[in-house]
């Protein structure tokens, strides 16, 4: 919906400050711009800028948003789905609304609810409130992490937050500087995994979770966790029918706006499920001219189905390479997952015709969806073996050098503690670390970023385990940064109907067997969604969002770019140029398939040039 950014303490010329830094966040809000200045002047003073893309209440929905006597102020970025409830309620309990907008909800549910506020929001979600009369600010990041949140702590002590990094630069105290222990796990991982960000001494606010702001203290808290302990007892096709009824609820709510509503449209069940129970006028799909690399036909003869105006683009590498640096500035953070970049084209061509869309991100975390989640049969077959003998076994063969069926062995522990990190794995640790110069190397290890992850899950089984983690590292990590930072670099609100609060209560309480069934990952959402899709979509094999980078990088034009630079300072700065550019010749000449391990080489060169320039 938005953007905002905000300081705190002194501040030499703050309302010219506070503008620029608004002005660095336009594409998030180009419809409206508004500003709060506390009269306090010193270490107490409090400065919040919001720029608004106008979605719900046209007219009056401006921000930043007041309480009745104007002791309580905020700015939010995000839709509240159960706004109007919530609104009443609160109308009854005696507050006054000036608007029938959602953001004014949080002004008078932190009245009524004080930081318990979070408790009765559904939604996605970013948010600051100053509360005048306490000198406290008060702020929240959604259930999932689809809305961002940084801060960043100045050496004068005062904090500074906002949507977006960049617009922290125009503010005179913020130090840019890259975050030497960011490179290493970045590079196993393809995206920034820690709280703390590429950008030393500036954070992420973790999903989930609060923050109180007080007297120069920040303490953080989290207010909300995914519960798989109290599983259903409902048969399949009682779960299918469940699922249907949340899913169509979920797209009813997400659908509420001013403004017109498209859908994103793959040939993949999620986003067709979503289109189906949503019925826009439009849909939206982006491909390549190849068919290992293309769903546009699938997207296209669905809408026809349906009766749905579809848009669709197939895009050439020289336009993805020629996009990428204003890719990557709008990240933020360096992320290489190749997804992104056809993201940016599909929001670009939406952007052209509406200012929202529904889209299908989480619905392979939620319900299973994700191949490193089922079981080979082969696995099947080892796991008659007792547990105590199979982990036993893969605690030897970790001890030990590298064989065939080493992997193997490891995963058949069933501890997917040991051996799963999440959906992408770019370069193992190991040469990680070769190829890093050692002023680099001293980031934490996978096991450092994921294990207080797992330490939140014991009791859980083998596939909630791995569920768990992904929804709390690379569904916001990965999937939702570059579904906000891609639809948002034109101005379009992405809104995601599976990430809502009430459908993962409900898809937490089915059986794992429900979920993978050994034919089908995400079993029983595709049951849910054949009641509505033909069957060649309900079940059709799921296939990502293929990019062709591993082509590209073995053209000429291309390979040159990248050759370019690897042989950068910047690069010898980072990196052994000379192992980096092996790996680059080597997948150049067919001797090896590197193309994800040099797009993540790539991809951070070339975010450091955009925020560093060089």
């Amino acid at each position: 919906m938005c953007g905002f950014i905000g300081f705190t303490g002194e501040c030499e010329h703050r309302k010219e400050v506070i503008r620029k830094m608004a002005d660095k966040i336009i594409h998030r809000g180009p419809d409206m711009e508004g500003y709060y200045v506390s009269e306090d002047m010193g270490d107490g003073s409090v400065t919040f800028g919001f720029r608004r893309l106008s979605i719900i209440d046209l007219a009056d929905g401006a921000q930043p948003m007041y309480n009745e006597d104007g002791s309580v102020v905020s700015v939010f970025n995000g839709e509240i789905y159960n706004f109007m409830e919530l609104r009443e309620e609160l109308i009854g309990k005696g507050h006054t609304f000036k608007t029938r907008c959602d953001s004014e909800t949080l002004v008078h549910g932190y009245e009524e609810y004080g930081e318990a506020l979070t408790e009765h929001l559904r939604g996605m979600f970013a948010f600051v409130i100053f509360d005048k009369k306490t000198g406290t600010l008060f702020g929240a990041r959604d259930h999932f992490g689809i809305k961002p949140f940084y801060y960043n702590v100045t050496d004068k002590g005062s904090l500074i937050f906002g949507s977006e990094i960049k617009s922290f630069f125009a503010h005179p105290d913020f130090r840019p500087e890259v975050n030497p222990d960011a490179l290493r796990p970045y590079l196993t991982f393809q995206y920034s995994s820690m709280e703390e960000t590429f950008f030393k001494n500036t954070f992420k606010l973790p999903a989930a979770h609060s923050f109180n702001y007080k007297d120069g203290k920040l303490t953080k808290k989290r207010y909300w966790d995914v519960d798989f302990n109290n599983k259903d007892s409902y048969t399949f096709e009682e779960c299918a029918e469940m699922i249907d009824r949340r899913v169509r609820e979920s797209v009813a709510a997400h659908r509420i706006s001013d403004v017109k509503v498209g859908a994103f449209l793959s040939g993949g069940v999620d986003s067709s499920y979503i289109t189906a129970a949503l019925m826009p006028n439009e849909t939206f799909s982006v491909g390549f001219n190849s068919q290992k690399f293309d769903e546009t036909g699938e997207a296209k003869e669905l809408s026809d189905i349906l009766g749905i105006k579809n848009y669709l683009r197939h895009l050439t590498a020289e336009e993805c390479f020629d996009a990428f640096p204003t890719i990557q500035y709008h990240m933020d953070e360096p992320q290489s997952n190749p997804s992104s970049v056809p993201l940016y084209f599909l929001a670009k061509l939406a952007s052209e015709h509406v200012t929202v869309v529904l889209s299908g991100e989480g619905a392979d975390e939620i319900y299973a969806g994700y191949e490193w989640y089922d079981e080979t049969p082969l696995m099947q077959k080892y796991k008659k073996i007792p547990a105590p003998l199979r982990r036993a076994a893969a605690k030897i063969s970790a001890k030990m050098p590298y064989f065939k069926g080493h992997d193997f062995i490891i995963k058949g522990s069933g501890r997917p503690e040991d051996y799963f990190i999440g959906q992408a794995m770019v370069f193992p640790e190991k040469e990680a670390l070769d190829v890093l110069n050692e002023k680099y190397r001293n980031g934490p290890s996978v096991r450092d970023v994921t294990a207080p992850i797992y330490d939140r899950c014991k009791n859980l089984s083998e596939l909630e385990k791995k569920q768990y983690l992904d929804l709390n590292l690379w569904l916001p990590g990965d999937i939702l940064l570059k579904a906000d930072k891609m639809s948002m670099a034109h101005s379009l609100e992405l809104r995601v109907p599976y990430l809502d609060r009430e459908v993962m209560a409900e898809a937490a309480r089915i059986p794992a067997k429900y979920k993978i069934d050994g034919k089908y990952t995400k079993s029983v959402l595709r049951a849910a969604s054949n009641k509505t899709l033909p069957n060649e979509w309900a079940h059709r094999p799921k296939k990502g969002f293929p990019v062709p980078i591993r082509e590209w990088l073995r053209e000429d034009k291309y390979y040159a770019i990248v050759k370019e630079a690897f042989n950068s300072a910047t690069a010898a700065e980072y990196f052994d140029t000379e192992k980096i550019t092996a790996l680059l010749d080597d997948h150049k000449a067919g001797k090896a398939n590197n193309g994800r391990k040099i797009w993540t080489l790539y991809t951070f060169l070339t975010w450091h040039r955009q925020f560093f320039g060089a």
